[in-house]
């Protein structure tokens, strides 16, 4: 008799499944034959071991896994009959009754894909950025590359001020104690970065080498270390150092330090130009597509399975966990992260991920081999030998499928872009970038 699947609500479903006694004694039979020809025990020659014997021995281990090969065989088959999708690992249990004299049965429970519809493409409103690249832009960023090659020079009775390297020795004290981490000689910091505590920098600002201070720092409430966290401690400091950062020219040794081997500026400035150009479209790229992907999940009016969101949630927590560990937090693959916490954007991104799929497959918007090579092509114009990337790229299947996902991703957002409502917006290039210019 055909299994009949019972619909329990939305995509839950669950059907019963009758396994044969016979039939699995008869496999358990087979399987026993064909481990005696092998079957080593002491005072039996190889393969001469008593059947008996391996009744005792081996047949409650290959029953089991025969009993749970039929089931696996016999779901597979009713859900294929019926059609149907399984979301997920269905929960086999035995069906709570009477023992039947020829047969076992079990009850799978289960969730099965959801039928996805696709929204009206022409209802969508989304946002194309845009961002230009002027000339200021590209002095800022040439700005940008001078001060990350300041070369600081020592200036005897200049008084400390922002942008100057400070070194100093330093000795900290709370209730009269030092504490770990509260004693430094030699200790170098560029005042105005943030790197120490503003208290720190303002009782350091006006110093010069020679000179000594004392002041009081209370401890943020929330600092690293518990244990001086909100409280007081008196700090000495004595000057040992004031040294003024000096920009580098933009002239030929600049340009060449930064990888332009003629030295020629206006070439330095044209290659940082491309380059930005490059980094704003990607930039671009990635929030007109945020814009889209929003909108699709926004219409996207269906349920989806349990399993698949949990899967995610669980996903991401690993991954959380991985990233703890490469930053050094000790307990790590200990520590309580709930898989609640993201339930939320777990289930947004299953809904976005079966309604992207079947625009995929309803649209033939698959990534397709000339489009890859152009994607890899541009991938490896940031790098100085373009032709081992795009080798390095083409060699593997692995790292062929990340650029084939990305290509595929281009596709849907390019042909939501050709149907939807789309609202060209100019981002401002320091928006877009993330303030990173303005560093």
């Amino acid at each position: 008799m055909q299994p009949v699947v019972e619909t329990l609500s939305g995509l839950e479903r669950r059907v019963e499944l009758a396994v044969t006694l016979a039939d699995v004694e008869k496999e358990v039979q087979a399987q026993l034959k064909k481990a005696q020809r092998n079957a080593r025990a002491p005072g039996f020659r190889p393969g001469k071991v008593p059947m008996s014997m391996l009744e005792r021995t081996h047949a409650p281990g290959i029953r089991m896994d025969v009993i749970n090969g039929k089931v696996g065989d016999a779901f597979e088959k009713a859900v294929n009959d019926a059609n149907l999708r399984v979301a997920g690992m269905p929960r086999v249990e035995p069906k709570d009754e009477e023992a039947q004299s020829d047969a076992i049965t079990f009850v799978a429970t289960f969730e099965v894909y959801p039928e996805v519809e696709l929204p009206d493409l022409s209802a969508l409103d989304v946002e194309r950025a845009h961002t230009e690249v002027g000339d200021a832009e590209i002095e800022r960023t040439v700005d940008i590359l001078r001060k990350q090659r300041t070369r600081f020079e020592p200036r005897a009775g200049r008084a400390a001020e922002d942008n100057d390297r400070v070194t100093l020795d330093f000795a900290g004290k709370i209730d009269g104690v030092a504490f770990e981490g509260g004693t430094a000689e030699g200790f170098s910091f560029v005042l105005g970065q943030g790197r120490m505590l503003p208290e720190f920098e303002e009782a350091t600002r006006g110093l010069k080498a020679g000179e000594s201070k004392t002041f009081p720092l209370k401890f943020p409430d929330d600092y690293g270390s518990p244990d001086v966290a909100g409280k007081t401690a008196e700090f000495e400091v004595t000057i040992k150092e004031v040294a003024e950062g000096v920009l580098p020219e933009v002239d030929a040794e600049f340009a060449k330090s930064l990888g332009q081997a003629e030295g020629d500026v206006e070439k330095l400035r044209a290659d940082i130009r491309a380059n930005l150009e490059r980094e704003i479209a990607n930039r671009s790229q990635a929030r007109t597509k945020a814009s889209v992907m929003n909108a699709l999940a926004e219409a996207a009016k269906f349920d989806v399975p349990k399993a698949l969101v949990e899967k995610d949630a669980q996903d991401r927590v690993q991954a959380a966990r991985e990233e703890l560990r490469q930053r050094g937090v000790p307990n790590a693959d200990d520590m309580p992260i709930p898989t609640d916490a993201f339930a939320p954007e777990s289930e947004r991104r299953v809904r976005l991920g079966l309604i992207v799929s079947e625009l995929v497959r309803k649209e033939n918007l698959q990534a397709k081999p000339d489009q890859v090579r152009a994607k890899i092509e541009e991938f490896a114009k940031n790098y100085e030998q373009p032709a081992e990337v795009v080798r390095y790229y083409l060699s593997d299947r692995s790292r062929l499928a990340e650029v084939e996902a990305v290509v595929l991703e281009d596709n849907v957002v390019q042909h939501v872009l050709d149907k939807a409502k789309v609202t060209d917006k100019d981002v401002p290039f320091d928006e877009l970038m993330g303030n990173a210019a303005a560093q």
